[in-house]
Formats: structure tokens, C-alpha cells, sequence
């Protein structure tokens, strides 16, 4: 992706908001920090028969039973090696409008940044890799271009 085919969304005020980066396939993802509630390195997921496929299984998160989210599926990749060296992002956001505590496995954490929120670009319709309504738009951070995502859509159930 080069930067002409990004369409830059109209200039506003600066908005800096704190994300987390992380990794999925070697693309760089981010969400709002606010929303991380903590860090862990994996832990064995118990499969529950007949789940939805964008959330397969449920983990013990220090006694709290966890929603385990593959948004790998919501994003149209395809699924984790078996072996692949992971991290699992506990977060806790409204979902449907109520407060839920949720896990993703990712390939791996990266950093804390502060992005301008008020200059996210859109990704292209044409060459997009990810449904549009996954995700808010795509910051640039050193020489990478990362994928800010659209917690409000993105682990809605009825997705």
C-alpha cells in the first residue's frame, strides 16, 4: 500500500489518544490502551461445543472465566499456527452495553503509542484486506501503517 491510494480524511483538531500495537500475521493492529486491562502470556483455552467461531473457547483469567476472541476471523485471516509464539490481550469494554471482560490471542505485543485520532486515514475499498466495519481507519507510526480497530463493531456478537 502506497500513501496515494490512502484517501486522507478532512483536517480537524489534534485528538491523541494512547494505543496498543500488536501483531497479527506481521500486519500491525492497534487499540485504544484504554480498554487494555492486562498482558499475559497464554493460557489453555477450554473449546466450548457449538460456540460461534469468533469466540471458540474461554479462558481462566486469574478466577474470571473469559470469552476468548479470535478476531483473526473477524478479519478474514486465516487461523494461528499451532505453534506460534503468542500473547494474550485481556481487555475490558461495553459490549452491547455491558461492561465485559474479553481475551485475543495475538503474535505478539509491540508498544504503547500516542496516535492523533483526528488524523486517521481511511483504507481503500479497493485492496482493503479487512471488512470495513472492523476497522476506525489506519494511523502512520515510524515507517509502518497501523490498523486502528473499531472496538464498538469488532466484538459485537451479532458481527
Amino acid at each position: 500500500m502506497t500513501s496515494d491510494t490512502i484517501a486522507t480524511r478532512p483536517a480537524a483538531a489534534s485528538r491523541r489518544e494512547m494505543v496498543l500495537i500488536f501483531r497479527l500475521m506481521g500486519e500491525a493492529f492497534a487499540l485504544s490502551v484504554s480498554c487494555v486491562h492486562e498482558i499475559l502470556d497464554p493460557i489453555p483455552p477450554t473449546v466450548v461445543p457449538n460456540a460461534p467461531t469468533f469466540a471458540p473457547a474461554l479462558v481462566n483469567v486469574r478466577g474470571a472465566i473469559v470469552p476468548l476472541i479470535d478476531i483473526r476471523r473477524r478479519l478474514d485471516m486465516p487461523p494461528a499456527p499451532a505453534d506460534a509464539a503468542s500473547r494474550l490481550i485481556v481487555l475490558e469494554l461495553p459490549v452491547s452495553g455491558v461492561p465485559t471482560r474479553l481475551a485475543i490471542l495475538c503474535d505478539a505485543v509491540e508498544e504503547v503509542f500516542e496516535a492523533d485520532t483526528a488524523a486517521l486515514e481511511t483504507v481503500p475499498s479497493l485492496g482493503a484486506r479487512w471488512p470495513e466495519i472492523y476497522v476506525k481507519g489506519v494511523v502512520r507510526h515510524t515507517d509502518d501503517l497501523v490498523i486502528l480497530l473499531d472496538t464498538d463493531t469488532l466484538f459485537r456478537p451479532d458481527g
